[in-house]
């Protein structure tokens, strides 16, 4: 990023707000997405790392468990003393009394809910505890975790939440793919990987915005010439050091942020 754009970014870009008071405070992401990928990745794939540390985890705020039929959907967690319970709209427990106790008066009664089970089959939502505010003109894209093994039991969904407008919750939309047996979800895990993007950026004009090299004879020269310098030179170079791009790109952010 050049020093021009650099200065652009307000600052704080995003601010988060803890709601629930267990819950872990926001961690940047890892390059090594928890060193769950090999070595080699981590030292020499260089889009692994910047897509891996590009944005901010956030985790559930306690360990539960959920069970789906099928049908219906049901929770159980520490202090429900081996009860499953049904699943519609579930607080985080206690946080009801603790939210009211709080609250400006018009506000009470308007905690938020940890768990929801919507009408359609199978379908989760997981509040992180967190709501946020982001700078004017930003949105993020809540995902599933970049680069991490998938979790047993459920696919998350991706949704971009414009946060300088909404003061809201946090959450992902998950589905479950088991049915009849326990699925666990853990604290120290990260649920989900939060990623700022100017509003611009998703825009429809910049998706339309493409063009289309439909074969190879219709490459130019310059074409041609960036091919050459990516693949051909490189590969032709016996002594080339592994990794030339990770040291490069390194190096060009490196001189680009200082």
């Amino acid at each position: 990023m050049s020093k021009t754009a650099k200065s652009e970014i307000p600052k704080p870009l995003i601010t988060f707000y803890r709601m629930l008071p267990d819950a872990r405070p926001p961690l940047r992401a890892d390059q090594a997405a928890g060193g769950t990928y090999p070595t080699r990745a981590f030292r020499y794939c260089e889009p692994m790392r910047t897509a891996s540390a590009f944005g901010w985890y956030l985790f559930p705020p306690m360990d539960f468990q959920v069970l789906w039929d099928g049908r219906e959907t049901f929770w159980s967690h520490e202090g429900a003393e081996g009860q499953w319970l049904p699943l519609g709209q579930s607080h985080y427990p206690d946080f009801d009394t603790y939210f009211d106790e709080r609250a400006p008066e018009d506000c009470k009664g308007f905690a938020l809910p940890f768990l929801g089970a919507p009408n359609e089959p199978g379908l989760l939502q997981i509040w992180s505890g967190y709501v946020a505010r982001s700078a004017p003109g930003w949105s993020v894209l809540a995902r599933p975790l970049a680069n991490f093994p998938r979790p047993s039991g459920y696919e998350a969904y991706e949704g971009i939440i414009e946060t300088d407008r909404w003061f809201g919750p946090i959450f992902t939309n998950v589905r479950l793919t088991r049915t009849g047996v326990p699925i666990h979800i853990r604290s120290e895990v990260p649920l989900l990987q939060v990623q700022p993007f100017p509003r611009w950026l998703y825009a429809d004009g910049v998706s339309e915005n493409f063009d289309l090299v439909e074969s190879l004879e219709d490459f130019k020269n310059e074409d041609w010439d960036h091919f050459r310098a990516t693949i051909v030179n490189p590969m032709n170079d016996e002594n080339r050091p592994r990794g030339e791009y990770a040291v490069k790109a390194r190096k060009r952010r490196k001189q680009e942020d200082e």
